[in-house]
C-alpha cells in the first residue's frame, strides 16, 4: 500500500500494524512531513532531513514512507552504491576544470530529492569527496535525505585528514535538519513470524543449509562449479540459478569488494554463507604508517596511527557489507556459524558498526523480512 504522504503511512502503522507509538519517532515524521510538504509546493529552497540513531529506531522505513511518497523526480539508494557511482562518474568526468561540480548539475538535472541510507564514512577518499560534493550539490538544489548511525560531528572522527570532510559536516548542517532517532524501542525486536535464517553448526552433523538450499531449488537444477563475479570466480558449496550456497572464506576472505556483493543480489534471490567462523579477536597493538624518510627529515604528513585491526577484521568488513547489501535489497540471508548470532563478534576494531549487521540479522529471522 503506498500513502501520499510519510505522515499518513506512519499513521496507519500504528493503527493497523501493532507499531509502537514512539515520540522520537514521531519527531522525525513530522521533519519529513514538512519536507514533504515543501517539495510538492513548489519552494525554491527545501530544507533536507538527516536522521541518526540506534540501531532498529526505524530510521530506514521512515525514509523509504517518505521516498514512495514522493511526486517528484527522485532516487533511492544505499549510501555505499552512491559513493559507487560518484567513483565511477568522476572519473568518467576527469578531463573537465571542476567534476564535482559536473556531477551535482547532472544530479541535479535528473532528480529533486536524493535518498540514502546508513551515512558512514571511513574512507579518506570518500571523505575528501564529500567534503566538497555535499556543498556542491546543496548549490544546485539537490534536497538530500538520509539516515545514519551517527550525528554529523561524529562522521569520520577519527579519520586521517579529516579537516578535509569537515566541511561536508558544515553543509549538512546547514541544509539539513537533523534528528535524533533515539527512541528506547529497537522495533526489530518485537515479534513476529520467525523464519529461521541463523543456525549454529553441530559438530559431526551435516549442514542445515542443505536442507534450505534443497527446500530453496525445489525443481532447479544446481551444480558445484565456479561462479563469475566481477573478474573474479567463487567457489561455491552449490548454485543454482536463483540461489548461491558458498563458504565464508570463499567470499569473505578474499578480495571481493561492495560492488562484487552488487552483483551476488542482481543475480541470486537468496544466499546461503556456511562455515562462519567466531569473528571476535583481540585488537592488534596500533602501528604506525611513516612518511617519505629524507635524512634526518621525515615527511610528517605521513606520520599517522594505522587502526588497531584484529586478525578476522578484513573478512568482517566484508561480511558487513554482505549484510548491508542483502538487508537493502530484502536478499534472503542463510547463515550457519560455529557460534549463536550475539556471540559472533564481540572484540574487535569494528564493534560499532557490527551493532547494525547483528541486528540486521536479527531482523532477517522474521519471515515479514523478505515480504517488506
Amino acid at each position: 500500500m503506498t500513502f501520499d504522504s510519510p505522515l499518513s503511512a506512519w499513521q496507519h502503522a500504528v493503527q493497523h500494524k501493532g507499531f509502537i507509538q514512539d515520540e522520537a519517532q514521531e519527531h522525525a515524521v513530522w521533519a519529513l512531513q514538512k519536507c514533504h510538504e515543501a517539495l510538492h509546493a513548489g519552494a525554491r529552497s527545501v530544507a533536507g532531513v538527516y536522521l541518526w540513531g540506534s540501531v532498529g529506531r526505524g530510521k530506514t522505513w521512515l525514509m523509504d514512507q517518505f521516498y514512495q511518497s514522493l511526486r517528484v523526480p527522485a532516487r533511492r539508494q544505499h549510501f555505499h552504491h552512491f559513493m559507487g557511482w560518484v567513483h565511477q562518474r568522476s572519473f568518467q568526468l576527469s578531463g573537465i576544470a571542476d567534476p564535482l561540480r559536473a556531477l551535482a548539475k547532472e544530479l541535479a538535472s535528473e532528480v529533486r530529492v536524493l535518498c540514502f541510507d546508513e551515512l558512514f564514512v571511513n574512507d579518506i577518499g570518500d571523505a575528501i569527496i564529500l567534503g566538497r560534493l555535499f556543498q556542491v550539490m546543496f548549490d544546485e538544489g539537490v534536497v538530500i535525505v538520509c539516515t545514519s548511525n551517527l550525528p554529523p560531528d561524529d562522521l569520520y572522527a577519527d579519520g586521517f585528514n579529516r579537516d578535509r570532510f569537515v566541511p561536508a559536516i558544515a553543509a549538512i548542517k546547514a541544509h539539513m535538519q537533523v534528528v535524533a532517532v533515539n527512541g528506547a524501542e529497537d522495533h526489530r525486536l518485537h515479534p513476529g513470524a520467525l523464519e529461521q535464517r541463523y543456525f549454529v553448526a553441530t559438530a559431526g552433523s551435516a549442514s542445515a543449509l542443505q536442507q534450505v538450499f534443497e527446500t530453496l531449488t525445489a525443481g532447479q537444477s544446481a551444480h558445484a562449479e565456479a561462479v563469475s563475479v566481477g573478474h573474479r570466480q567463487l567457489h561455491v558449496v552449490q548454485a543454482s540459478e536463483t540461489v548461491l550456497w558458498c563458504r565464508y572464506a570463499d567470499l569473505c576472505e578474499q578480495p571481493f569488494a561492495a560492488m562484487d556483493f552488487i552483483t551476488l543480489c542482481d543475480t541470486y534471490r537468496a544466499i546461503l554463507l556456511s562455515d562462519v567462523p567466531n569473528l571476535s579477536a583481540q585488537k592488534r597493538e596500533g602501528r604506525i604508517a611513516r612518511g617519505t624518510e629524507d635524512g634526518a627529515e621525515r615527511v610528517v604528513a605521513g606520520d599517522r596511527e594505522l587502526p588497531q585491526l584484529s586478525v578476522h577484521d578484513d573478512g568482517v568488513r566484508r561480511f558487513i557489507a554482505l549484510v548491508d547489501e542483502c538487508y537493502d535489497r530484502k536478499v534472503p540471508l542463510y547463515v550457519e556459524a560455529q557460534v549463536p548470532m550475539d556471540a559472533l563478534y564481540t572484540e574487535g576494531y569494528l564493534e560499532f558498526p557490527f551493532r547494525r549487521t547483528l541486528s540486521r540479522l536479527q531482523e532477517m529471522q522474521l519471515q515479514r523480512f523478505a515480504e517488506a
